[in-house]
Formats: C-alpha cells, sequence, structure tokens
C-alpha cells in the first residue's frame, strides 16, 4: 500500500478549451466524449499525465503512473461543447489553483488528436492505409485539423532532432544554435521532449523577442508511444499526437523546410536513416532539402562515427546530402536560412505549397507502421544486395526496436518477457551498427535514469 505521506500533491480541476475544440457540433462533442471513454481511455490518460508532467527529466514511461496512480480524466459532454475533468492530477501543473495555460492547450490537442486518429483515421474508411497516397493523405488532416499548417507564411520552419539524454555541452550549443535561428526569424520544430529537444526552442524564445517576433511556432510532434517517456517541454506552443512513430516521422519532413540534427542515440539515429533513405530514393533526387549535422567542439567525434557509419552502409552517394558543421551555431543557421531559400526557389518553381511538402516522394517502405517484435527484428534485411533507399529503411526499423526496447511500455514488456530482441545482416554492417551502439551505451545516450541493460544482440558484431 501507498503511504499517503510519500505521495506527491494532487489537485482536482474542471476546464473549458481553448481553440480547435472551441466551436463543436453535438456530433463532434458525443463521437470526442466516446473516444475517450471507450478503448482509448488508457491512451489518454497516459497521455495527458505526461502533459501534465511537462518539464519531467524522467524517460521511464512508467514513472508518472506509478507517480500518480489515483489519476484520472474525463471528458465531459455539455450542450456547449466539452469540459475536461481532472482527479488527482500533479500540483505541480497549477498555480494558485488553476491550471497553467500552456499546459491546459496541450491537454486539449491531446483529446484532439487521441479522438481524430480514432475516429477518421483508423475508425473510418476515409483513407486507404494500404497506399502511400491514403498514408499521406491522412497525415496532413491530422495536421490540418491540428491547425499547424500556416498557408499565408513563407518557409521558415527548422526541424530539430537530438537526444533526450545529452550531456551539459550539447545542450547549452542548443541552444545557441536556436538562438541563431530565432535571430533569422525561422521557427523551431522537434519531437517536443527534453535535450535537444527543448534547447533549440529556449534559445530561440529570446532571439524572437529580440527580434520583436510575437507569434513565434514551437511545435511539437510525438506519438503515444513516446509521449510518457518524453514529456512535451514548457516551451511548446502546438501539440501535435501523431498515431505512429511513422506517421510522425513522415509530419517532421513534409511541414519542415530543413532539418538540423543534434548529438543523440539511436532515436536520432533512426531519424538520420529515414530522411537519407528518402532522400537517396531516385524520385527525390533532384528536391533541395537542407540537412546539417551539428554540435560542439566536444561532439566532433560524435559525428565522425556517425559519418562513418552511413558512409559505410549507404554509401559515398549518401554523403552529398547532409553537412557537418562543427561549434559554430551562426554558420548554422546561415547555411539553413540559406538551404530553405533554395527550398522556397523550387516551391514556386514547382508550384508547390509552402506549408506542406507534396514534392518529396515517400515509398510505402517507410510508411507503413513496424511492431518491433522479436520476429520483425529477426527478418530484417540487413545485407547490400539492394538499393541504399531499402537498406535505409531496414535500418531504420532497426533502431526503432531499439527505441521500443528502451523507451516504449510496450517495447520494454516484449523485452520482459522474451529476452533481448537479435539483430542480423552483412558481417560488415554488424560490426559498424554494432560499434555505434556500444559508443551510445558508453557516451550515456540511451536513457536518462539508471543503468542501461542492452534491449538488443547483434550477431556478428
Amino acid at each position: 500500500m501507498n503511504d499517503p505521506l510519500s505521495l506527491p500533491a494532487t489537485a482536482n480541476a474542471r476546464i473549458s478549451p481553448r481553440g480547435g475544440l472551441d466551436v463543436l457540433s453535438r456530433d463532434e462533442v458525443a463521437r470526442l466524449r466516446d473516444a475517450s471513454t471507450g478503448g482509448q481511455r488508457d491512451l489518454l490518460r497516459r497521455c495527458a499525465l505526461a502533459v501534465l508532467t511537462t518539464g519531467s527529466e524522467s524517460d521511464d514511461p512508467r514513472a508518472a503512473a506509478q507517480r500518480y496512480p489515483d489519476f484520472d480524466i474525463e471528458v465531459q459532454q455539455q450542450d456547449r461543447g466539452i469540459k475536461i475533468e481532472l482527479r488527482n492530477a500533479p500540483a505541480t501543473a497549477f498555480v494558485d489553483g488553476e491550471i497553467i495555460r500552456g499546459i491546459a492547450e496541450n491537454l486539449f490537442a491531446v483529446v484532439r488528436d487521441i479522438a481524430y486518429n480514432a475516429n477518421e483515421v483508423h475508425g473510418s474508411a476515409k483513407f486507404d492505409l494500404d497506399t502511400s497516397a491514403g498514408m499521406t493523405s491522412a497525415v496532413f488532416e491530422i495536421l490540418r485539423n491540428a491547425r499547424v499548417m500556416k498557408s499565408y507564411q513563407d518557409p521558415s520552419l527548422v526541424v530539430c532532432w537530438g537526444g533526450h539524454s545529452i550531456n551539459r555541452e550539447e545542450y547549452l550549443y542548443t541552444k545557441k544554435v536556436g538562438y541563431e535561428l530565432g535571430l533569422r526569424g525561422l521557427d523551431i520544430c522537434t519531437g517536443c521532449g527534453p535535450g535537444a529537444m527543448k534547447g533549440p526552442m529556449k534559445g530561440a524564445t529570446i532571439a524572437h523577442a529580440k527580434q520583436r517576433h510575437w507569434k513565434p511556432r514551437y511545435i511539437g510532434i510525438t506519438e503515444p508511444g513516446i509521449i510518457a517517456a518524453e514529456s512535451p517541454n514548457p516551451i511548446v506552443n502546438h501539440l501535435v499526437i501523431m498515431p505512429d512513430i511513422e506517421k510522425r516521422l513522415e509530419a517532421f519532413v513534409r511541414l519542415g523546410h530543413g532539418i538540423i540534427v543534434f548529438p543523440g542515440g539511436v532515436g536520432t539515429a533512426e531519424e538520420i536513416l529515414y530522411l537519407l533513405g528518402l532522400l537517396l530514393h531516385p524520385d527525390n533526387a533532384e528536391l533541395p532539402f537542407p540537412l546539417i549535422l551539428t554540435g560542439p567542439r566536444e561532439s566532433a567525434a560524435y559525428f565522425e562515427q556517425i559519418d562513418q557509419f552511413l558512409r559505410l552502409t549507404l554509401g559515398e552517394a549518401a554523403t552529398p546530402r547532409y553537412r557537418i558543421i562543427v561549434d559554430d551555431p551562426a554558420e548554422v543557421a546561415q547555411a539553413m536560412r540559406q538551404g530553405i531559400k533554395r527550398v522556397r526557389e523550387h516551391r514556386l518553381k514547382e508550384q508547390d505549397a509552402f506549408f506542406f511538402n507534396w514534392s518529396l516522394h515517400l515509398p510505402l517502405e517507410f510508411q507503413r507502421p513496424f511492431a518491433p517484435t522479436h520476429a520483425a527484428m529477426a527478418g530484417l534485411n540487413l545485407h547490400r544486395d539492394q538499393p541504399a533507399h531499402l537498406l535505409a529503411a531496414d535500418l531504420r526499423r532497426a533502431f526503432s526496436g531499439i527505441v521500443a526496447g528502451n523507451v516504449k511500455e510496450e517495447g520494454m514488456r516484449e523485452i520482459e518477457r522474451h529476452g533481448p530482441f537479435v539483430i542480423d545482416g552483412d558481417r560488415d554492417i554488424m560490426r559498424a551498427l554494432d560499434a555505434l551502439l556500444n559508443a551510445f551505451v558508453e557516451q550515456r545516450r540511451m536513457k536518462i535514469n539508471g543503468t542501461y541493460k542492452p534491449c538488443y544482440r547483434v550477431l556478428g558484431g
């Protein structure tokens, strides 16, 4: 039994929506409530608790639920719309009895996206999710429903990828880069969590204030399996929850006009392989898409190792698609601004939208959700007898499985039941993969909390 004296302070509240859910038909209200009380109830509770513990330094998806075992959330139907009832919610989400406004907005984003994904994406025949076009249409509609696309705005959105578990020097460097981006009027999109996902936003806030950029966008894109391990950081002002990791990745590359990669672990490696796999596809050969890998001087060896791994696995054809800049935040921002200028010129020439990258070709191999079971991980084709973009797709899945085993609740349960995932392929690729993963472990890039126990075994490594 829990000791009452050891339980954290909690609070109860009823809150009204702000934006997006404030004007609803009775049918829409009913469907929202049905989604929140039916099969999506546990998902809603987990995601809502992640938002209410915004700023948490834990990457254990079970920690918040164990700390607040009596927390509950209910979407209540009213003639005028909906209200959210919170019971035994973390008291840190409130000030003088009032819920913090940003947390309230993100709570309604959780309700909005979980209900939309359940009712419109998976609960209807609106999208053909067996086709690439159907997948992209679903991603577009989720983002449009979340109101994160701006049709009247020039390209300005920089996606920043990087690890949640980074050292102090690397974190401070991400802030410096964000500051330089903000001075140039660029907005920030990240995975919404701590570390390299928070730093660029934090740096940009000061620069945006200096430039009197009063409507900055700090977009955080997550998915249900990861949000509990990476609670939104407090700066996120547009939260979007995609149904799965593949749609999350597609949202990044469709929304963003350029991508900056900071040091990270397996999740960051997954993202790099995903984007390079797309850019290596013949249909994307002429598509401008600035990709910059950067970090402080102390991280130079990290990027050398990433560069070597990419050259070995994907070949020299991959190297022109990215640029490595070490310890120069201003140069990173200048290069990104020039890259986005080329994106703008290309979109104008091709009559493509600024707010959604329709021209980028995504093969179905990059869109189909991957369930990281032991059989699926063992069945990955990690051999060179295939086009580079297909090898990249399965390497991406290998890293995705390790992410699941590290920080996703269902992946952690899979490892507890059946032991580590087994990964096999060409011997030189396995050796390089094993060396990269060992470096991540030694550099403490796998987990924030506790001693890391590998959830994988690389054969031939």
